[in-house]
């Protein structure tokens, strides 16, 4: 297959912003292409060579992509340079640039798919002396053989920056347009959840179909997408939507990960993120303690990794264990900070899927799946706290005792035999309660960073404010959901447009809805946490458009940032618009008061109404 028909179908799909049409392009061509194919075609859709969970990126540097254009157009790399100053996008300047190439080679042959596979992956493992000249000699090769469309995106796959906006709900609907039915989509889905791989996913639906997708099951080493909580405002609430009776768990302020366990000759331990990034090198201490301990061979386990004074055998806040999450002298960060990992779930243990069964029993599984002897790490390793509640009044004490105890607040888990573990997915089996519910504001959100203002007055020079975002699911695309001044000091305004550098963009992407312009756009990536006064029907804010009123959003109103950058989510996993919908119902005549004094108390900065 030719590189040339992969190209084409990524221009068409960016040149649609109709998640209907970006699914029947994808269906056509998912099924008119070979099956050995349409793995990589995923995992190039968004400028990888492997799934998400896989630490290695092409990731190859701007300055090297230009030397390469340079090289094969003929023009001087101040000329390059120039132009991709002005666009923003190496691959817009692959494009215009290689429509006259200078330097044609008399053997230039079609690039082949497998071809351009073979070179990418020999792109990502060079390393060492002279590492940059061979990646750029690779890539220049591939440009010199490339028409301008197959020139664009080889440039935006080696820096990653594939923006051709189908995302993995719209993949899905195109697999089972494809390869099944409508009726076979949850079936796929859950197979991606439990996987995080949607490459193997769509290589075994294409090749064994609905019955080898069936047959796919939780495995060590491929992380499973978290189960999320959904939240209620009371403890009553809570009671009365648990049936009178569920299990309260301590919410710790701390990194949620998800450990994956092998022993013997072939083992290992994996510890990974809820944005499926490989913190094992983080947190060594907990990695060894959990293979230590480890009764049986093999397991997945889920816990909190807190910080802790071991001195005074109390928690630490969250700022503390993100000392853990630095690149370079972990050593040290490990001396420094202690952390102890809470354990609250296990979702597999030697050949046993668990995440079907109810949560009591993987509960019991995991409390007996650990050593209590005082063996290597033993003092790094505890379950979460835990009570079966029967009463509204022994559920505000277990409350209190978690705030007493530094966490966050509690956790509600369903007793019930439908108690599964459901991946990927949020709902009431699970409902957390903080104790910023009982404060005036409500609850945080976490929301992606879509657009950015230039500042005025003191923050002239920096971006002053934030277009926010939140994700619908059900369609694929974020919202607006407010403009975000307020929270900022002068240390994050600085590192702010380093930390949106590999997001800009030139245009709305394509997966946005907005009405408000910012001075710049982002694709989703950077997630931050953020309060607000309350939420209120929007005539300019896209988010939940027409769930309250038709032809409006909602919007936050007054929000403020906590100074929290949620690095542990992936865009997908902000806010939801059911969720904004949900608070926007349950605010109640003291929430709509609060806003008064939410604005007295805000700092001077763009509010948002």
């Amino acid at each position: 297959m030719l590189f040339s028909e992969l190209a084409e179908m990524f221009d068409r799909l960016e040149s649609t912003s109709s998640r209907l049409e970006m699914t029947d392009i994808l269906a056509e061509y998912f099924s008119g292409i070979d099956p050995k194919y349409i793995r990589q075609t995923i995992y190039l859709s968004v400028g990888r060579l492997h799934p998400d969970f896989v630490p290695l990126e092409l990731g190859m540097a701007d300055k090297l992509v230009l030397r390469a254009i340079s090289t094969v157009s003929g023009r001087s790399l101040s000329e390059v340079e120039d132009m991709w100053v002005k666009t923003g996008d190496p691959g817009e300047v692959a494009e215009v640039l290689t429509q006259s190439k200078k330097q044609m080679t008399l053997f230039s042959e079609p690039l082949t798919f497998e071809g351009v596979v073979d070179s990418l992956l020999k792109i990502e493992s060079a390393s060492g002396k002279d590492s940059q000249d061979r990646k750029t000699k690779i890539l220049s090769r591939m440009l010199s053989d490339s028409g301008p469309l197959e020139a664009r995106y080889l440039c935006r796959i080696v820096t990653g920056r594939m923006r051709v906006g189908a995302g993995t709900m719209t993949v899905m609907d195109a697999l089972s347009q494809a390869f099944a039915s409508k009726d076979d989509r949850p079936d796929i889905e859950r197979a991606f959840n439990i996987t995080c791989d949607m490459g193997l996913v769509a290589e075994t639906l294409a090749e064994n179909g609905m019955d080898g997708v069936r047959a796919i099951k939780v495995a060590v080493g491929s992380p499973v997408k978290v189960m999320l909580a959904e939240r209620l405002r009371s403890l009553p609430d809570i009671m009365a939507r648990m049936g009178g009776k569920c299990a309260f768990e301590y919410k710790y302020d701390g990194i949620r990960v998800q450990a994956h366990i092998r022993k013997g000759p072939d083992g290992f331990v994996k510890l990974y993120s809820r944005r499926l990034e490989d913190l094992t090198s983080n947190f060594p201490d907990i990695g060894e303690a959990l293979a230590a301990q480890l009764r049986g061979k093999e397991a997945i386990i889920e816990g909190e990794c807190v910080a802790y004074d071991p001195a005074e055998d109390s928690l630490l806040p969250f700022q503390n264990v993100t000392h853990r999450r630095k690149k370079h002298g972990m050593s040290k960060a490990v001396e420094d900070v202690p952390v102890r990992i809470f354990m609250f779930d296990m979702l597999y243990r030697d050949g046993e899927d668990l995440t079907l069964k109810p949560y009591p029993y993987r509960r019991m599984l995991l409390e007996s799946s650990f050593s209590e002897s005082e063996n290597e790490g033993y003092d790094r390793l505890g379950y979460s706290e835990r009570a079966v509640i029967g009463s509204e009044e022994e559920a505000r004490k277990f409350f209190d005792t978690a705030i007493g105890s530094k966490c966050e607040g509690i956790m509600a888990k369903s007793l019930g035999q439908d108690s599964v573990y459901r991946a990927g997915s949020r709902g009431f089996l699970w409902i957390k309660y903080k104790k910023d519910y009982t404060q005036a504001l409500v609850d945080s959100f976490d929301l992606t960073v879509v657009g950015a203002f230039y500042g005025m007055g003191k923050r002239a020079g920096v971006y002053g404010a934030l277009l926010m975002a939140a994700y619908d699911p059900d369609t694929g695309r974020w919202g607006t959901a407010c403009k975000l001044g307020t929270g900022f000091d002068d240390a994050f305004l600085a590192a702010l447009p380093g930390m949106l550098e590999k997001y800009k963009t030139d245009k709305k992407p394509s997966s946005v809805d907005a009405e408000m312009v910012p001075d710049v756009w982002f694709v989703p990536g950077l997630v931050l946490e953020v309060t607000a006064a309350d939420i209120s029907i929007s005539p300019i804010h896209t988010i939940a458009c027409g769930a309250v009123k038709e032809g409006a959003g909602l919007g936050l109103r007054f929000p403020r940032f906590t100074g929290r950058v949620r690095d542990d989510k992936t865009p997908e996993q902000c806010t939801t618009a059911a969720e904004i919908v949900e608070f926007y119902e349950m605010q109640d005549e003291r929430d709509v008061e609060s806003v008064e004094e939410a604005e007295r108390a805000s700092e001077d900065g763009p509010a948002d109404e």
